[in-house]
């Protein structure tokens, strides 16, 4: 219907939808009027509109009247990704039960666990896993679902990643691992769960370590924490810089210059 201009009885379906009045959508489906998969001219339906907007009563009224689980719209968006970037766990269980496809992918390559991952949706990224999403799916410029967690500092969906066999050091297209952006932002929490499954503290491809991550970032307890696990103050970015040689702060230089001089004692 992109090319189309849409029926009134569409533009009711959508408005139905989107106010969840289910009696109403039962109402204008039955009239053989419309279809349940109408779609404005991004693509689009009232199923994507029910799910946006968590009106369960209308999810189920479209999907009973035969409505399309896996249609995409535009953008490659489905109504789970939908349901899944909002935390709308009711639909998200209503769309897995009918076997929805649960790997469908964006026009990025964004799937419906990277939207939940990214939004801090605890209860749908269980969801999601527990019905076999793929855990390590990335988007276009490589960012899995654990890299977009970490990045939020959702400390819950990095463990849960992780406990279901997340790659804890999949770099993305810039060359930054999940460890060197949680160094960067100063996430201790989320940094500490990442050493426990042994990430890369060397030069990465984007030259740099997660220590001078870290001392960019500032924060003295990241600093601390990656020393302590064996990060090593004397290793150079491709710049030829030192971990020390990006900071004044005297507080991160004593913490480097410490673990220097008792890995040469």
């Amino acid at each position: 219907m992109s090319s189309k201009r849409e029926m009134p009885l569409a533009n009711a379906v959508f408005w139905t939808a989107r106010k969840g009045n289910a009696t109403l959508l039962r109402l204008l489906l039955n009239s053989g009027r419309t279809d349940a998969d109408c779609r404005d001219s991004l693509g689009t339906t009232a199923l994507m509109v029910a799910s946006y907007c968590n009106h369960m009563d209308c999810v189920r009224e479209l999907i009973l009247q035969g409505a399309g689980i896996n249609i995409q719209r535009e953008d490659g968006a489905t109504p789970l990704s939908i349901a899944s970037q909002y935390g709308h766990n009711t639909v998200v269980e209503t769309l897995l039960n009918r076997r929805c496809n649960i790997n469908i992918r964006l026009q990025d390559g964004a799937t419906s666990l990277f939207l939940a991952a990214q939004g801090g949706h605890l209860k749908v990224v269980q969801q999601l896993l527990s019905a076999g999403a793929k855990i390590d799916l990335p988007r276009q410029d490589l960012t899995t679902p654990l890299w977009i967690a970490t990045q939020m500092g959702h400390i819950d969906i990095v463990k849960l990643l992780l406990q279901h066999g997340a790659s804890s050091d999949s770099p993305r297209q810039d060359g930054s691992t999940p460890l060197f952006k949680a160094a960067y932002k100063g996430f201790t929490e989320v940094v500490q769960e990442l050493l426990t499954f042994s990430p890369s503290l060397g030069v990465l491809k984007n030259g740099m370590t997660a220590l001078h991550a870290a001392v960019l970032g500032g924060s003295a307890r990241t600093v601390t924490l990656l020393v302590e696990s064996g990060a090593d103050p004397s290793l150079r970015n491709t710049e030829k810089e030192l971990p020390a040689d990006l900071t004044r702060d005297n507080r991160l230089i004593r913490c480097l210059q410490s673990r220097q001089q008792s890995g040469e004692s």
